[in-house]
């Protein structure tokens, strides 16, 4: 049954199984690249998730909210931690190009999934709050559905995903303007670090030559 007031609940399952990616990922790491153990993912973010369901089939949207933002600091953390061991073991050419390039790969993916799960979860007060809402006319990103009226039109997972990829690959949301300021500052630390895994990657390509 849903909670009172919620007409359409938008499924989760996109971001859960990009949550999972996320840790699959950190596998691919090599273990210098980690402040602990490569498993230890696993089990934090899944018994993140599991509360973060639970809480939602129960009705507790606002536990579920802060829930997920803890989630998602705490991976975000993670990740930066990771580029940045990356970053200054390169000089010392410590990981051999094939290791280098799977982990810049692997941080640059994760990146991508792990900025969706942020801009699903805070845009227009994220899903829970957009769940209440008949249609999605406000937010800190401009759809193109939004200018043209698309009537009952709602963000999904795959849109923030679509918007996380640009920002990733062309530095930029191409064909969704930035409105709110912190979504501005979260683009800009999005692109800043891809643009890190790129420069790492023509850097060790360049040695190598």
């Amino acid at each position: 049954m849903l909670p009172d007031g919620i007409d359409l609940v938008e499924p989760r399952w996109p971001a859960i199984a990009a949550m999972v990616a996320i840790v699959g990922l950190r596998f691919a790491l090599p273990p210098a690249l980690s402040l602990g153990p490569d498993w230890i993912s696993a089990p934090v973010v899944g018994g993140f998730l599991l509360a973060i369901t639970v809480l939602h089939r129960s009705g507790r949207m606002r536990a579920n909210q802060i829930m997920g933002y803890v989630m998602l600091a705490i991976v975000t953390a993670d990740m930066v931690t990771s580029l940045t061991l990356l970053i200054i073991r390169l000089p010392a050419h410590r990981e051999s190009p094939r290791e280098l390039l799977v982990a810049a790969m692997g941080l640059w993916t994760s990146n991508i999934l792990l900025f969706a799960c942020w801009y699903w979860r805070l845009d227009g007060g994220g899903p829970n709050a957009r769940d209440r809402r008949k249609s999605h006319d406000s937010g800190a990103f401009l759809f193109p559905q939004m200018e043209i009226h698309i009537h009952n039109w709602k963000p999904g997972f795959v849109d923030y995903l679509f918007l996380a990829f640009n920002t990733s690959t062309a530095f930029s949301p191409t064909d969704v303007p930035v409105l709110s300021r912190w979504a501005k500052v979260m683009m800009m630390v999005q692109s800043s670090i891809s643009l890190g895994t790129v420069v790492i990657l023509a850097a060790r390509a360049v040695n190598v030559l």
